[in-house]
């Protein structure tokens, strides 16, 4: 049976770009007579915050998308990942045990690692530095009171799957991922492996969320073979852009959800969103019943979607 999920990070209120993806993701489940579940990402608990998981909760139930499986509310530590560090502890020994983990002393991605890598944000390839350390340069680091975060090296091999949405994919791990973090230097377990961990034990079977994720599935397919998981089906959808070229995000603040709701109904951005997608041919009111019977993810463009002006529906 299909178990499709939706797994956002409670770091601000929900804007239309989520709403749009989880409403992309219930309607790929529901299509597949599957069930939909909620899991709380909230890895960087600087980021994190309880008031945006209550709000969380509460937009989804406004908008109609009730979960087959999640919290029950935000105090419900069974769906959230900052309760589930054990499991990545165990998958992170493993990891280990078979020697592809080092230590690296550098900064800038252990600080992102926590959150998910969307391609927007230029992440370099990692030139795999710390690697050739020798004992005696680790030394000097932690004398000067550096703490290593946790790479995996990854081999020089292809790394190729299908994609539900924008079909066959390959990239040279080595060259086009590189070695990347699985645990920060203050401890918090990277998103990368969390997600995967995550994702596997809780018996998801389908995938969807923003293209710019769809390079990052590579690490990600490491991960679930390196750990004995199988992995799910990917369908990568294309973003909801600004017309500067911006995917909506809540760093820009665009449109969230305490704006929508003080002004439209669910079933008007439910119809939008079918509407900007091409499932409907006017942009009008609908309900999920309506929106479900009128998707095709056959139809669905694979050219990012411009919504010409993000303040206003």
């Amino acid at each position: 049976m299909t178990k499709g999920r939706f797994a956002p990070s409670p770091s601000g209120r929900m804007h239309l770009g989520n709403v749009y993806t989880a409403l992309l993701s219930w309607l790929l489940a529901k299509k597949a007579d599957g069930s939909w579940l909620l899991r709380i990402e909230d890895l960087d608990r600087q980021r994190c915050k309880r008031v945006c998981a209550e709000q969380l909760l509460d937009d989804l139930r406004w908008l109609g998308l009730v979960w087959d499986e999640g919290p029950a509310d935000a105090d419900d530590m069974q769906y959230r990942q900052s309760a589930r560090t054990c499991l990545y502890e165990r998958a992170f020994d493993t990891l280990r045990e078979q020697g592809i983990v080092y230590d690296c002393f550098c900064r800038r991605a252990d600080l992102l690692a926590a959150t998910a890598p969307h391609a927007s944000d230029g992440t370099p390839v990692y030139a795999g530095r710390c690697i050739s350390l020798t004992d005696a340069q680790k030394a000097d680091f932690v004398r000067a009171g550096r703490v290593p975060a946790q790479r995996v090296a990854v081999p020089d091999t292809i790394s190729s799957f299908y994609d539900g949405h924008f079909g066959a994919q390959q990239c040279n791990l080595a060259h086009d991922c590189g070695d990347f973090v699985v645990r920060r230097a203050d401890g918090t377990f990277a998103y990368q492996l969390a997600v995967v961990v995550d994702d596997a034990l809780m018996g998801v079977t389908q995938v969807a969320r923003g293209a710019d994720l769809l390079a990052a599935t590579h690490q990600q397919l490491f991960l679930y073979q390196a750990l004995g998981y199988a992995p799910p089906q990917f369908f990568h959808l294309p973003l909801l852009m600004s017309a500067d070229g911006r995917r909506l995000s809540k760093r820009d603040k665009d449109r969230d959800m305490g704006s929508l709701r003080s002004q439209y109904t669910a079933q008007d951005i439910i119809g939008l969103i079918m509407w900007l997608c091409g499932f409907s041919a006017r942009n009008e009111a609908m309900d999920l019943s309506e929106a479900l019977t009128i998707f095709d993810a056959n139809r669905l463009p694979h050219a990012h979607i411009v919504v010409a002006d993000p303040s206003v529906l």
